[in-house]
């Protein structure tokens, strides 16, 4: 069980080094497990494991922010999207990157790239 203050609580939602950039890609989309990599790739320039996408993912639907839908195919096909919890986030996701954009300027060292979208 989560304790704590409310921004603690979320803190805790959103922590993690991929879950961000998840939502993000997430955000209006349904998506098969390696496509969701490659957008979560493309969007930090930098490469998330398949194990760590899978631990994220994993927590990210124990919290209840993601849906994983597996389809009784073969070869089996798994879809992850975000649920009613998981869309509520968009914005703080939005507030997030346009804090940053306002104060990128500012950073020291200046932020490594990213595509995230807003």
């Amino acid at each position: 069980m989560i304790t704590g203050c409310p921004a603690e609580r979320t803190l805790h939602m959103m922590s993690g080094r991929w879950k961000i950039f998840i939502v993000n890609v997430l955000l209006g989309n349904t998506l098969r497990f390696s496509e969701l990599q490659r957008q979560v790739n493309a969007m930090t320039m930098t490469t998330v494991t398949p194990k760590m996408l899978t631990q994220e993912l994993r927590q990210m639907e124990t919290d209840g922010l993601i849906l994983r839908q597996v389809y009784a195919e073969v070869p089996p096909r798994v879809e992850y999207s975000l649920t009613p919890l998981g869309e509520s986030l968009r914005p703080v996701v939005e507030a997030m990157i346009e804090w940053g954009l306002q104060h990128e300027s500012e950073f020291n060292p200046p932020a490594r790239p990213c595509k995230l979208k807003s």
